[in-house]
């Protein structure tokens, strides 16, 4: 349990800072569209490196949604589930200090998905983070760059899920362009397939389909290339797994062990794709190397490589056997310190994005930058007297300070309630949904109302972060105020708290001696009745001045 300000809240699984010298053993579920993955691995901080201790793979065709309604299926819900406790006591027989899991498209999309995340942490006791397509195709390239040697060559990746297909153009130092598609082996097959062997009509139709639904991020991947630059292509998926082991099974008599490296060239997968579609589902699981539950959706998912192929006009495909999954164990050693070096620049996305977006939106960034200054002071000054919030949720706090003021963009009028669409719906990278609801909340309340009951957006997080919400949007307040005129007049806040009196003395040091701050002081009064009431405690904010000795 994690206390908060006298108040007892659950914790959601937030793990401590990880040490240096400790190896860590982490587990990382991928909740998607057509099945549920599993890595463990060890991570040894001193390299730092991991290694896989072990896999888990259960398919649960999570896609197969009702048509009518777009929720995920109680059926298909009870056999996530029951994969999921496979996934959580297998964790916890091989000593797992964490899981962390992540959902994906099919859960991203239904109308129950956020029912079906409540459900889970109930029956199994795991939180779920809900990922964007932007933020799913970020991780699969951290996966894959760390069992791959890009060599400072662009490469593109395609991974074909279940529900999307994800392309990202990269090379060794950065993304270039992340993409997700909704175009998937499971969402194609239920939505375009109705005949088996497959009528040239809908053959015809659903390659003209994907084709349409594909020109987009293939266009953006081109534009990106530099002149006369030719792009490895690398795959990851179960589809293109599936695909390099017929292949090898057919032409080598035998899986290589790793298959990771495994190539197929266009006109394989060409000759494979012409194969499926005349063979019915029986036939299809005939083929050694064909699992019962691939050979449906195998035809649409090669049809989806075949057509980004051609399209990018790529000859050659490699297999990378780390994907998301990798990539989520990649970015927990990333936020957690383990990594400092190689992969800065993934290290530094999070700052990057919000910048990015604050300079889209046209952000003062000098007032944003002395508000976010001050948020994080008030922040650290304030914590285990007031409160006993982490690392992540300053994380949370400064992002939220930069964008606070984004609505502005649109109109001043309720320009809260403006940051907060523009926050939610930014694409920003590094951080899960439920982080950005966070972010965008925090912001939303940095004046005018304080949250409520009635607010559907503040509502539907849980308690945990409402109460982080609270707290946060609480300090932002006070730091907005000290920004008032926008021009830099406090130079920085001295915190002193009375136990005794539960008084919090705020002292403020001008940047100009001869200035008396008044806007910011009557700002101060203003705005902190919802910090009084959130933490409990009266506010007393006074001038102070620095010595005329004091080391600038």
């Amino acid at each position: 349990m994690v206390n908060i300000s006298n108040q007892v809240i659950p914790n959601r699984g937030l793990a401590p800072q990880a040490k240096a010298s400790d190896v860590q053993i982490l587990a990382a579920i991928d909740i998607g569209t057509n099945s549920v993955h599993m890595v463990v691995v060890a991570i040894e901080p001193s390299l730092p490196a991991f290694t896989i201790i072990a896999r888990e793979k259960d398919t649960v065709r999570l896609g197969d949604r009702d048509r009518k309604t777009g929720k995920l299926t109680l059926v298909a819900m009870e056999r996530a589930i029951a994969a999921l406790k496979r996934c959580h006591d297998l964790a916890i027989s091989l000593q797992a200090d964490q899981i962390i899991a992540v959902a994906t498209s099919a859960t991203r999309e239904a109308t129950n998905g956020d029912e079906f995340l409540a459900l889970i942490e109930k029956e199994v006791g795991i939180s779920v983070n809900l990922i964007s397509g932007q933020e799913e195709a970020r991780r699969i390239y951290l996966g894959v760059v760390s069992g791959m040697d890009f060599q400072n060559q662009a490469h593109i990746i395609i991974d074909i899920g279940g529900g999307s297909t994800e392309l990202i153009l990269a090379d060794s130092q950065e993304i270039r362009f992340l993409s997700s598609t909704k175009i998937g082996a499971v969402r194609l097959t239920q939505d375009l397939i109705t005949t088996d062997p497959i009528s040239t009509t809908e053959l015809a139709y659903l390659r003209a389909y994907t084709r349409g639904m594909l020109e987009r991020a293939v266009e953006e991947i081109k534009h990106h290339l530099q002149v006369g630059e030719v792009p490895r292509l690398v795959g990851t998926s179960g589809t293109i797994e599936t695909l390099m082991t017929i292949h090898a099974l057919e032409k080598l008599g035998e899986i290589p062990n790793p298959l990771n490296g495994y190539q197929l060239t266009r006109k394989d997968v060409k000759e494979l794709v012409k194969r499926f579609a005349t063979l019915d589902y029986h036939q299809r699981l005939a083929i050694l190397g064909m699992s019962d539950k691939r050979a449906e959706i195998i035809l649409a998912g090669s049809i989806v490589l075949l057509e980004a192929m051609t399209m990018l006009d790529v000859d050659k495909l490699v297999l990378c056997e780390r994907a998301l999954r990798e990539g989520v164990i990649v970015d927990w050693m990333l936020t957690h310190g383990l990594i400092d070096n190689r992969l800065l620049y993934q290290s530094e996305i999070r700052q990057r994005s919000v910048l990015k977006i604050a300079k889209k939106y046209q952000v003062n960034l000098e007032s944003a930058e002395r508000i976010a200054a001050f948020s994080l002071s008030l922040f650290e000054q304030t914590q285990a007297q007031l409160h006993s919030w982490n690392q992540e949720a300053k994380d949370l706090l400064w992002a939220a300070a930069i964008l606070h003021n984004s609505g502005l963009y649109v109109s001043h009028a309720a320009h809260h309630k403006h940051s907060y669409y523009l926050i939610r719906n930014g694409e920003l990278l590094g951080y899960t949904e439920i982080e950005l609801e966070v972010i965008a909340n925090i912001a939303r309340y940095h004046r005018k109302s304080k949250p409520k009951k009635r607010h559907d957006d503040f509502m539907k997080l849980t308690e945990y972060y409402q109460y982080m919400v609270r707290h946060l949007s609480a300090i932002l307040r006070l730091a907005v105020a000290l920004d008032r005129r926008q021009i830099g007049a406090i130079k920085k806040i001295e915190c002193k708290y009375d136990p005794e009196y539960r008084t919090l003395h705020l002292h403020l040091f001008p940047n100009n001696a001869e200035d008396d701050c008044a806007l910011e002081l009557w700002s101060l009064d203003y705005k902190k009745p919802v910090f009084e009431e959130e933490f409990g405690v009266k506010v007393v904010a006074t001038l102070a001045f620095l010595p005329l000795n004091h080391e600038q």
